[in-house]
């Protein structure tokens, strides 16, 4: 009979068994975690910090969801992981509404913010103030508490320290790009140009702006944790990990992201990655070549097949998004991206469209 999971790990190798784990164990627990933190968010004084701390949990709920896959290949660790994915993902998505829809434009206060995630993944930082740069400061504790919960569970990560220092080098490209890309409309691209001036030299077949892109994504972060989650040794090289999902796996993720925001990034006048391609024939073409590099990257780790479930489960998720249909020039990229697409894939669409109707 054909295993089914890793005899080392337990990692899931097909997708029946990874989304059972995920609708026995990942969705419950998560949505139990969020409604905590929600509730926390319903508490904070600022009427601003609170309308952005729980708008964030509403509108991107599936972030959370998705990134909390990564605990369903290492289910005896998931009491650590799921609040560990969740208390991060949820600084990341409030952070960036609170960015995204700032009273200020000011950098220093947006490293500042951001500094808070830095601070999340290394268990020796103390906790400041965060919010010493803006107007808007009294959220009543809630960001230092998702801070402290995320130090809390890396202290419980039996590898950690083996990954640390690249979780800190991927938190940092992360938080160097909200600080560019959420200034003053005027500086911001040419922050971002000459931030990726500074970077190109390891990734001569990119652009600016799918660099920028991969920066934006948790999902290199998430496995590191999950890779300090065994108890019996890590499994793989930090190194290996972030060579293998930064920049495609990760750049995807943002990418896909972006691609289906397009409509109401343009309304809201926030940046979008996906803009800066000629026209559609030259977006469906970047994105299916990161696709095939993504693929190609992931094909030397520990459980591969778990990992291409996850670049599938990907294009699933995003494409199969409602906001595609309400975008003529999305739908026909979405059309085209899957066209041909495995059966992993369109499991994951299909499963996709249930989660989100089931969640709400």
């Amino acid at each position: 009979m054909m295993r089914t999971t890793s005899p080392k790990t337990g990692v899931p190798r097909n997708p029946v068994t990874l989304m059972r784990r995920v609708y026995r164990y990942v969705l419950p627990e998560v949505r139990t975690q969020l409604e905590r933190w929600r509730e926390t968010a319903e508490r904070i004084p600022d009427p601003e910090l609170r309308k952005q701390a729980i708008a964030s949990m509403t509108t991107k709920q599936f972030h959370c969801e998705g990134g909390s896959v990564y605990a369903a290949a290492n289910l005896s660790m998931r009491h650590v992981l799921l609040p560990l994915i969740v208390a991060f993902q949820t600084i990341s998505d409030y952070l960036d509404n609170l960015c995204d829809r700032s009273t200020s434009l000011d950098p220093v206060d947006f490293r500042l913010l951001h500094q808070s995630m830095l601070d999340a993944v290394n268990p020796e930082a103390p906790v400041q103030d965060y919010y010493a740069c803006r107007e808007e400061r009294d959220d009543g504790g809630y960001l230092q508490s998702l801070v402290r919960t995320c130090q809390s569970c890396v202290c419980l990560l039996p590898g950690y320290e083996h990954v640390q220092r690249s979780v800190e080098r991927l938190v940092g490209l992360y938080c160097d790009l909200q600080v560019y890309k959420h200034i003053r409309q005027d500086l911001r691209e040419g922050e971002l140009l000459a931030w990726w001036e500074r970077n190109r030299s390891p990734f001569p077949e990119l652009r600016w702006n799918e660099f920028a892109a991969a920066t934006g994504s948790t999902l290199g972060v998430f496995y590191l944790f999950l890779t300090a989650s065994y108890e019996d040794g890590v499994p793989e090289r930090s190194e290996a990990i972030v060579e293998a999902y930064f920049p495609h796996v990760c750049g995807l993720h943002i990418l896909l992201d972006y691609l289906i925001d397009q409509e109401e990034d343009t309304a809201g006048g926030d940046l979008n990655f996906c803009s800066y391609y000629d026209d559609m024939g030259r977006t469906v073409e970047r994105i299916a070549w990161i696709v095939d590099r993504a693929r190609s990257d992931i094909a030397g780790l520990h459980d591969a097949s778990f990992h291409r479930m996850i670049i599938e489960g990907l294009l699933a998720l995003y494409l199969s998004d409602p906001k595609v249909n309400h975008q003529p020039q999305v739908k026909a990229i979405s059309r085209q991206l899957m066209r041909g697409s495995p059966m992993t894939r369109l499991f994951f669409w299909v499963n996709s469209i249930w989660i989100r109707k089931k969640g709400g």
